[in-house]
C-alpha cells in the first residue's frame, strides 16, 4: 500500500533523480500523478511520467535506471518498446513512465500534467502540443463505433467455434468492450462528465455509466461466446432504441450468421 506521504516522497524523490541526472532535462507527472489529479489519488494509484533525455542521448541513458528514487527497493524493472519502462518496488509500488528524447515524444498525449523539470522549455513546449492531441480526440463517432463493435463480436465468436478460445477472448472481451463504450459516450455526450478521462475513454465509465458498466462486466464475466452474445444483446438495447443511426440491418445480419434468430433479444425494426 502506497501513502500520501510515500508517493510525494517517490515524487520529489524523481524530481531530484532528474535534476541531478546531467542528461536529462525534462520530468512531467501524469495522470494522478499530477497536482490537478492529486484527488483522485488512493492506494492503487500508480506514477506515470516522462522523463526527457538530452537530444542524442538516448541510447546512452535508457540501460541505466538507478537514478530512479531508492533504488535498492526496485524489485523488476521491464521495458515495453524502445522508450517504454516500467518499475515495481517492493511495496508493490509502479512506476510507468517514457524515457525519451524529445523529438521521440512527438505524438505524445497528455491531459493531467504537471511540469516538475524543465531545461531550456522543451519540456513545456511538447507537454501544450500533448495537450492540444489529447483534447483533439476527446471526440466520439458513435455510428463508427458501433459497427466496430458488431465486427469484433461476430470476428470474436467465430474464432471461439473454431477453437482459438484466446484470440476470441481479445476480439470479445477487449475490442468490442473498448467500441462499446465509447459507442454509448457517443450516443450520450451530455452523461460524460469531467470524470472521462480524455485519453482512454473505458478509464472510469463506471462514474459516468455506473449500471452500463456493470450490465457490460457482468457480460465479460460469461465464457467467450456467452459474453460475445450477452454484448450483442446490450448493443441493440443500449443503443438502438429511437436511434435511427443504428446499424440493425448489420445487426440482424450478424445475429443471422452465428444463429442467433431471436436477434439475440434486442429490437428489430422493419
Amino acid at each position: 500500500m502506497t501513502t500520501p506521504d510515500r508517493f510525494e516522497d517517490l515524487s520529489d524523490g524523481l524530481a531530484r533523480g532528474v535534476r541531478d541526472h546531467d542528461d536529462l532535462i525534462g520530468l512531467v507527472l501524469l495522470g494522478s500523478a499530477s497536482d490537478a489529479a492529486r484527488a483522485r489519488r488512493d492506494e492503487w494509484s500508480d506514477h506515470d511520467f516522462f522523463a526527457l533525455i538530452a537530444q542524442g542521448r538516448g541510447a546512452a541513458v535508457r540501460p541505466d535506471l538507478s537514478w530512479l528514487p531508492d533504488p535498492h527497493r526496485v524489485a523488476l524493472t521491464a521495458r515495453e518498446g524502445e522508450i517504454g519502462f516500467v518499475a515495481v518496488y517492493d511495496d508493490g509500488h509502479v512506476f510507468e513512465f517514457a524515457l525519451a528524447e524529445p523529438a521521440e515524444l512527438a505524438g505524445a498525449v497528455a491531459e493531467d500534467a504537471t511540469i516538475v523539470v524543465d531545461t531550456g522549455d522543451v519540456t513545456a513546449e511538447l507537454i501544450a502540443a500533448a495537450r492540444d492531441r489529447a483534447a483533439a480526440s476527446d471526440t466520439w463517432d458513435p455510428v463508427n463505433d458501433t459497427r466496430l463493435v458488431l465486427v469484433k463480436l461476430l470476428i470474436g465468436v467465430g474464432r471461439a467455434r473454431r477453437g482459438e478460445t484466446l484470440v476470441a477472448g481479445s476480439f470479445v472481451r477487449q475490442w468490442a468492450v473498448q467500441h462499446l463504450v465509447r459507442a454509448v459516450r457517443g450516443r450520450f455526450p451530455s452523461r460524460s462528465t469531467a470524470h472521462r478521462d480524455a485519453i482512454d475513454p473505458v478509464r472510469r465509465f463506471e462514474l459516468d455509466f455506473p449500471a452500463e458498466a456493470a450490465a457490460i462486466a457482468d457480460a465479460v464475466a460469461e465464457p467467450v461466446e456467452s459474453a460475445g452474445r450477452a454484448l450483442f444483446q446490450l448493443t441493440r438495447q443500449l443503443l438502438e432504441p429511437g436511434w435511427d443511426l443504428f446499424p440493425s440491418r448489420g445487426a440482424d445480419a450478424v445475429a443471422a450468421r452465428l444463429g442467433w434468430h431471436d436477434g439475440a433479444g434486442g429490437p428489430r425494426r422493419s
